[in-house]
């Protein structure tokens, strides 16, 4: 397990009319303020890794559609891999700490949506970013 990473199953309420999906509260586990929520997008097989946040705790939620979540921890050369479907059939918040990597692949066609919110504002020089290949990860295995 990555020090600092949280995970934990949210609760869908079912509606014959539509469902309504929680996300977060203030009591939970996870929570640490509020900075911003936003939404990214990622189009069916397209990979966005590898990024780092400095300071900024993200609260994922995949509301729509399918993502393979994948966290490397280097703190400390601990060199740790976690990996997370996120989807409404396994319906989960990811909070992840700081100063670890996170990438993400999208498994549903056409896109999937992914939900974060931020314990900070998002800052461009706060965020680390180091492309693709800037860690060795083979996201073609099938987990």
């Amino acid at each position: 397990m990555i020090d600092g990473l949280i995970v934990t199953k949210e609760k869908i309420i079912k509606l014959d009319s539509g469902n309504v999906m929680q996300a977060i509260k203030k009591s939970s586990k996870g929570f640490l303020d509020f900075g911003e929520a936003y939404f990214s997008i990622i189009n069916y097989n397209s990979i966005k890794a590898w990024k780092k946040h400095k300071k900024m705790y993200l609260n994922l939620i995949v509301p729509f559609g399918k993502v393979q979540f994948t966290i490397f921890d280097d703190r400390n050369k601990s060199n740790k891999f976690a990996e997370y479907i996120i989807s409404s059939e396994n319906y989960l918040r990811l909070t992840i700490p700081p100063q670890v990597w996170i990438g993400f692949k999208g498994l549903s066609k056409p896109q999937s949506i992914i939900l974060n919110i931020a314990n900070i504002p998002h800052e461009d020089k706060e965020v680390e970013k180091i492309g693709i290949d800037g860690i060795e990860y083979d996201w073609s295995v099938k987990r």
